[in-house]
């Protein structure tokens, strides 16, 4: 389900703005990357042929990785998360599609024998807490 169409007219600020928003090779991302790489843990990022994309993938250890934006993700409890008083209708539709569509592909690649990770990007701040959490990845 497609989020609603914004009713208000297009701000050209905050269209430019959010245009620089990043979806790939993101700090947050880098910030796994070298934990990964310190672990030695080979990966490929952005693994299209696996469902959901995830940021990093090793199809023969089967195991992924998302490194989620809090705003855009919904990090529970995360004070990253905070919801745009303009327009609030079509923020919460798209951020309710936003985290079902996370459960979804979450689910479809463990049903491929997958572990996945989630690591959020408030996470990615401590490096020793995130080594910890992508440790298990390489139990097997």
């Amino acid at each position: 389900m497609k989020p609603p169409v914004c009713e208000r007219p297009i701000d050209p600020k905050r269209s430019a703005l959010m245009r620089r928003v990043r979806q790939r090779r993101t700090k947050p991302e880098d910030d796994v990357a070298a934990v990964l790489r310190k672990l030695k843990l080979g990966y490929r990022r952005n693994v299209r042929s696996l469902p959901g994309s995830p940021d990093f993938a090793n199809k023969r250890r089967k195991w992924a990785v998302f490194v989620n934006g809090c705003f855009w993700h919904r990090h529970e409890g995360c004070a990253r998360t905070t919801t745009p008083s303009r327009n609030r209708d079509f923020w919460v539709a798209k951020f309710d599609s936003n985290v079902r569509r996370d459960a979804i592909k979450t689910e479809a690649l463990r049903k491929l024998g997958f572990r996945v990770v989630v690591v959020w990007e408030c996470e990615t701040i401590d490096a020793l807490g995130l080594e910890r959490q992508l440790l298990s990845l390489n139990s097997r």
